[in-house]
């Protein structure tokens, strides 16, 4: 498995259809901080997430026969959305399995797409689970949206951008791990002494207790505002040994700290981000004594939040 020749292939791949997002420098948070601090645009970015970099990837990547066939793909929404544009950009048949608790805007969003949408009862793994046999019974092709080689290169692809900026730390959410694999597999390889810094939402950690256990188990999860990462891991997942070797520091937010690190992004950045994009910026925020005067890097995810979600999160 050679991640960083993928990753690689895949800047060269996605070249052709996606722009760089914007690396920006915060003046109000460098002034807040006592460091130098950029945020990492993904949720400018095409679907409003980082995901449509490994979706894309992904799909553009199949057999003219795989693409035939068409793809399956599991997802509370910002994946799915990735995997239904990138399957309507490639002309590929997709269909998208979703929890029945899936928000609508994040339904609509995906349906506008043109896409066959599955909704399942149960947790994101269930559904995960559910798909994933789908697709194997079907003969189409599986997008997990973190355990995929092709998937975690298209998300290293950011690394590739945060290459030149030559940064002390980045500040990346944890989920599935497959962001922090794909940016932290890049970054190692030219900058080896850039801190891979994981965050989690206190009430959904799963992977933190992956780690911790050195294995892949079940964790329970509380309702978080960080939906996007939330969510147990499969069983052979491949980013955990990925993680186990390019974390430097794991750190774990409140929902209070979360919601914090949101009406911040929109007093001062005037940006509206989502729960997942928050846990990397206050996770930053609790730990900024420990970068005083260094230059950090903060992967704001995505933006994919219901309005009056975002309303009363930040009131």
């Amino acid at each position: 498995m050679n991640v960083l020749q993928e990753i690689h292939a895949a800047a060269t791949r996605l070249q052709p259809y996606l722009n760089p997002t914007l690396l920006t420098y915060s003046q109000y948070f460098s002034h807040l901080t006592g460091c130098e601090v950029y945020l990492k645009c993904e949720h400018l970015q095409a679907t409003g997430s980082f995901k449509i970099r490994g979706a894309l990837n992904r799909i553009l990547s199949l057999t003219p026969q795989e693409k035939a066939q068409g793809v399956i793909a599991a997802s509370t929404g910002n994946h799915g959305l990735a995997v239904a544009f990138a399957a309507k950009l490639a002309k590929v048949p997709a269909t998208i399995f979703l929890p029945e608790t899936t928000p609508a805007f994040k339904l609509n969003a995906i349906t506008w797409e043109g896409v066959h949408i599955q909704l399942v009862p149960g947790d994101c793994l269930a559904v995960e689970k559910l798909a994933r046999q789908k697709a194997q019974s079907q003969n189409k092709t599986f997008i997990s949206p973190y355990n995929d080689l092709q998937v975690i290169a298209g998300q290293g692809t950011i690394g590739v951008e945060l290459a030149d900026a030559k940064l002390d730390a980045v500040f990346i959410s944890m989920g599935g791990g497959g962001l922090l694999s794909g940016i932290g597999t890049f970054l190692k390889s030219v900058s080896p002494a850039t801190q891979m810094i994981a965050c989690w939402p206190e009430n959904a950690p799963a992977l933190y207790e992956c780690l911790k256990a050195g294995k892949i188990i079940e964790v329970p999860e509380k309702p978080t505002l960080s939906d996007a990462t939330a969510g147990g891991l499969e069983p052979n997942a491949i980013t955990l040994e990925l993680c186990q070797k390019l974390i430097d520091k794991q750190i774990l937010i409140s929902e209070n700290d979360l919601k914090s690190a949101m009406r911040l992004a929109a007093e001062y950045e005037h940006w509206i981000i989502e729960g997942a994009a928050a846990v990397a910026l206050g996770a930053f925020l609790n730990h900024a004594t420990d970068y005083t005067g260094k230059k950090v890097g903060i992967v704001i995810c995505g933006r994919n939040i219901a309005f009056e979600t975002f309303q009363k999160a930040t009131q």
